[in-house]
């Protein structure tokens, strides 16, 4: 509803006068009817002083523009007082209460529940729960059943939405017979929802569950913010930003786009909604796929009966090593429902240590039951995410129950867990470190690795298929090559790097003299500028100042590149 100022009348009418007019005469007429033929009336009647135009608010109606106005009739009400006494007194016990995550929120039912006023539960709808109250005459019947006689008229209205919505919990179990699903599933573990319908909702169903069953109707109540668009509007016809989840569904799939809503904010915040971010979580579906199509090509002839975890390499020790404590992490985060969280252990996991490490190792030394093992809970961790493609995935596998979504949680296991993982860390942080300086000194294939430690001498196949070398040797194996034209490129983590740097240095210097040139041809043109009086004294003196100090600067510059042309 929104507020508009309108011209309207005011009628001031005489005290000292009245007016014998029957009342049913303005029955049945509209508002505005009603309105002209009682100003007659009082003028009539002498009544009427004076009539006068101000401006006012006037709400009017979003959907139909029609005025609102008060209308009175009678209606049913609940008196809140009780209930709302008993909603406070059951917070204050943590065994019976309805716990919130984020706890804050347990403020916005406290607050309504003190300031709360009598509910008035009577729709004038077409649809609905209809009031099970009976007219006859004078008298009022309010039960369960209509009444038998004859005579009787149900009342018309219907109950509110929300207090319809408000025996939900245990309506939809069968109350109030104590059913076996009643019985097993009540009072519920977790509500999810909104924070803008806790006071019509949250609030109502649990002193409704108070009420009726004496217990609270779920034990956790979690609540997520509200989706606006990117800028952080809230979606409205109004804006037009609105976005059709069936039209992202066209485009990136439902397990897309489920899972950047259910991972990409904190419960409770709003979250912008942004296109970007579920194409993000497209292409990592796709990685996914691939890296199980990868995993599946690898199999072979598998065997159920033959599943074991022998014969593990470093590689396999770590990469499941680092997926326990995946689980570990995201089995604690999932019971705090913190779904952003969860989100991003599964995520770095997958893409990082599976995908980017442990499938390019894989190829060196592949372990077939690793693999599998390792896709399997990579897949029931993130089926509550992405229940279709995951589902998919799992049914092509050997090792699996009969289907993921009866699949048991993957657990914890101490026993997986390796030390050798701290090696194999080291060797991850060598491979990146020696790949950022090859690119840094653009260095090609032909490069020589020196080490000095066991960790290198005993994992050359990793070194040597990771950075597509075979040159690996040890101090004493270089010293007793007779290299020449080579330079140490980097010396650090007991290692060495030595490449032929001719090349190099040629590329480089023809660089530094284009930049040379660019500096000079720069450094005269703002020379010229800055000795021009009538750009000194009509230009604003920030953008003066500015030229100097860029000037001074690329004196710098060019003395510094100078002097490196020179060696």
């Amino acid at each position: 509803m929104g507020n508009r100022h309108n011209l309207e009348r005011i009628i001031v009418i005489n005290k000292d006068a009245t007016m014998n007019e029957n009342s049913f005469a303005y029955e049945g007429l509209t508002r505005e009817e009603c309105r002209e033929k009682l100003v007659k009336d009082l003028e009539k009647a002498n009544l009427l002083i004076k009539v006068e135009k101000i401006i006012h608010s006037v709400g009017h109606s979003e959907r139909s523009d029609a005025v609102v106005e008060p209308y009175l009739s009678k209606q049913w009400f609940v008196k809140m007082r009780p209930l709302a006494d008993r909603v406070l007194e059951n917070q204050k016990n943590k065994d019976t209460k309805v716990h919130f995550v984020p706890e804050r929120y347990e403020k916005v039912m406290n607050h309504w529940m003190e300031i709360t006023y009598d509910w008035c539960i009577s729709r004038q709808l077409w649809w609905g729960h209809q009031i099970p109250a009976w007219y006859k005459d004078d008298e009022i019947y309010v039960g369960m059943e209509a009444p038998k006689e004859e005579g009787w008229v149900q009342d018309p209205d219907v109950l509110d939405t929300w207090f319809s919505s408000a025996l939900w919990p245990f309506s939809s179990l069968g109350w109030p017979d104590e059913t076996e699903d009643y019985k097993r599933y009540y009072p519920n573990n977790l509500l999810v929802t909104g924070y803008d319908i806790i006071p019509f909702w949250v609030n109502r169903m649990t002193f409704q569950g108070l009420e009726f069953t004496n217990t609270r109707p779920f034990k956790d109540c979690l609540i997520h913010g509200l989706i606006r668009d990117k800028i952080g509007r809230k979606m409205s016809k109004s804006l037009g930003n609105g976005v059709d989840p069936m039209d992202v569904i066209e485009e990136y799939g439902a397990d897309a786009l489920r899972y950047y809503l259910a991972t990409q904010t904190s419960p409770g915040m709003d979250l912008k909604y942004d296109s970007d971010k579920v194409k993000a979580t497209w292409n990592f579906i796709n990685k996914l796929w691939n890296a199980s199509r990868f995993v599946l090509m690898n199999l072979g002839a598998f065997d159920k009966k033959s599943f074991h975890l022998d014969n593990l390499s470093i590689s396999d020790k770590w990469i499941l090593t680092k997926m326990h404590k995946c689980i570990k992490k995201v089995r604690h985060h999932m019971e705090k429902y913190e779904f952003n969280v969860v989100g991003t252990e599964i995520y770095n996991f997958v893409w990082d240590d599976f995908c980017d490490w442990y499938i390019e190792l894989s190829k060196i030394n592949k372990n077939e039951n690793v693999l599998l093992l390792v896709l399997t809970n990579i897949l029931k961790m993130l089926h509550p995410f992405m229940p279709y493609v995951t589902d998919e995935i799992y049914d092509k596998l050997p090792l699996k129950d009969e289907t993921i979504m009866l699949s048991s949680y993957p657990k914890y296991d101490e026993k997986l867990c390796f030390d050798e993982v701290k090696d194999m860390e080291s060797i991850i942080e060598l491979i990146k470190n020696i790949r950022k300086v090859k690119l840094e000194n653009n260095i090609g294939k032909d490069f020589y690795l020196v080490y000095h430690n066991d960790i290198i001498k005993n994992n050359i196949n990793i070194f040597e298929k990771m950075l597509k070398i075979s040159n690996i040797l040890d101090k004493e194996q270089f010293k007793n090559n007779n290299l020449k034209n080579i330079q140490i490129g980097f010396n650090g983590d007991n290692i060495e790097i030595y490449y032929d740097n001719s090349s190099n240095e040629i590329l480089e210097k023809e660089n530094l003299i284009k930049e040379k040139e660019r500096l000079e041809k720069s450094i005269e043109r703002r020379k010229n500028l800055l000795s021009n009086e009538n750009y000194i004294k009509k230009a604003p003196k920030n953008i003066v100042d500015s030229e100097k100090e860029t000037l001074e600067k690329e004196i710098n510059d060019l003395k510094i590149l100078e002097e490196r042309l020179s060696k």
